[in-house]
């Protein structure tokens, strides 16, 4: 499938999931899932961090169009996006990133995945009940609405890539 129609349905898709689905459930202890990000992870490595960020940006408004949530999800994914090739280059392989195409779990293994995708997770989790909340004296409830939704949203994000991810062919 071509790359382009394969990110547009996984887009969509996300989107979906996320704005009509998951910020309608209330679980309870300010326990917040967020998918989206796994979007931009799965992003190809070679993309320009202009129009990765852009890309954030566009799904982040389309989310917070549909939530009322004035900015808040595109603020969070514009970082993720920023922070994507640091965190990246922090934890690369030995060989690079040259056979890869993008960072799933079956291209790149599941320690990689959980070391870079679960630093940019916690710190998209941390920006955003840090602006939501947007009060300092409540840092307390910050950090515990970040390490009640984190662990959440990831394995919902590493649950999802069996659907949306296909595992590449052995040779």
């Amino acid at each position: 499938m071509n790359d382009i129609i394969k990110h547009s349905i996984r887009f969509v898709a996300i989107v979906i999931i996320q704005a009509y689905i998951l910020n309608q459930l209330e679980i309870g202890f300010g326990i917040q899932l967020m998918v989206y990000p796994l979007f931009i992870l799965l992003l190809p490595f070679e993309i320009g961090l202009i129009y990765l960020m852009l890309i954030a940006f566009g799904m982040g408004i389309l989310i917070d169009a549909v939530s009322n949530t004035y900015g808040l999800h595109t603020s969070s994914l514009v970082l993720f996006a920023y922070l994507r090739p640091v965190i990246m280059k922090v934890f690369s392989p030995r060989d690079g990133y040259e056979k890869q195409r993008e960072g799933n779990i079956y291209e790149m293994g599941s320690r990689w995945f959980l070391y870079v995708f679960g630093s940019l997770l916690a710190i998209h989790h941390f920006w955003f009940f840090l602006l939501e909340i947007f009060r300092i004296d409540d840092f307390f409830f910050i950090l515990q609405k970040t390490i009640l939704s984190l662990p959440l949203s990831y394995l919902l994000c590493y649950l999802l890539q069996a659907l949306f991810v296909t595992k590449p062919k052995e040779r």
